[in-house]
């Protein structure tokens, strides 16, 4: 009986023990995560109002239609490739928080 009750604060101490490596890895992902897409907002803000600028500046209609187009697909594809980035760093993230957790469920089998 007392065997068990030493296993058990065992496997309690690893569980906290992963429990917390496995913030840490959620600390440092979620910083990760900000700090790219407080990046990213402050190129798209800079790349829309240079866009503005060069509209405000076209001479005819044909020019800012140009430039409304290039705006729009520099955009999309900043977007997507953005997106894209943030869903690999998401899934990094999960992966390395689950990291801990893994071992300690592998030692409870």
């Amino acid at each position: 009986m007392m065997q068990s009750f030493d296993e058990a604060g065992k496997y309690g101490k690893e569980f906290l023990d992963s429990g917390l490596k496995s913030f840490a890895s959620l600390s440092t992902g979620t910083q990760a995560i900000v700090a790219e897409a407080n990046d990213y907002s402050k190129k798209a803000f800079d790349a829309g109002a240079a866009a503005l600028e060069k509209l405000m500046t076209a001479k005819s209609l044909e020019k800012a239609m140009e430039i409304q187009n290039d705006y729009a697909k520099s955009a999309y594809e900043g977007f997507v490739a953005e997106a894209t980035k943030l869903g690999e760093l998401y899934t990094g993230l999960a992966r390395e928080a689950y990291k801990p957790f893994e071992v300690a469920f592998a030692h409870a089998k």
